[in-house]
């Protein structure tokens, strides 16, 4: 996909807290048809290639909203994105919504088809390896609290990242038993 004009990306996950990016402006926003999920490895990023961490990518969810935050980038920004969204994400074509209108940008997405895809697993399994695993960018725990935060602090509702928050705060001794 070539892009040679400034072009919003949609961030859903550390996009919307980690900017190490130039844009020339951001704003609140949505898409539809898609859920935040914790289904894709990371090896290079909050994990190692022997102990993958977990990171969100989307997956298909028709009629639901996804909110995030979108980024008006220069087209040689995206040279820095694709080599920060690489382990597994695809840039896809998607309509983005804002308070006031609508524009058409692009997200990074991790399909089910690539090698570092995950998928779902109970709670307490996808708790316990968050827990466990860091990597160059720092501790899977703390992807999921800024996730979680930064989700707070826009005003947002996501049911499965509090919840994957929630099992990742958790003392090991009170998970034991519990099923999901």
């Amino acid at each position: 996909m070539t892009i040679s004009q400034p072009t919003w990306v949609f961030g859903y996950g550390s996009l919307i807290w980690k900017q190490d990016f130039p844009f020339l402006e951001t704003r609140p926003a949505r898409i539809i048809g898609w859920q935040r999920r914790f289904w894709q490895g990371s090896h290079d990023h909050r994990g190692v290639p022997q102990d993958a961490g977990r990171v969100v990518t989307l997956v298909a969810a028709p009629g639901e909203p996804c909110d995030g935050r979108a980024f008006l980038v220069e087209p040689e920004v995206f040279e820095h994105l694709d080599h920060r969204e690489k382990n597994g994400y695809q840039r896809i074509a998607v309509d983005i919504l804002f308070a006031s209108g609508r524009a058409r940008g692009v997200v990074y997405r991790a399909s089910e088809d690539n090698v570092a895809f995950l998928g779902p697993a109970p709670l307490q399994e996808m708790a316990e390896q968050i827990n466990r695993c860091s990597g160059p960018s720092g501790s899977n725990r703390d992807y999921v609290l800024k996730l979680a935060l930064a989700l707070r602090e826009l005003g947002y509702e996501d049911p499965h990242v509090f919840q994957v928050e929630s099992w990742v705060l958790q003392p090991q001794a009170s998970r034991a038993g519990k099923t999901v």
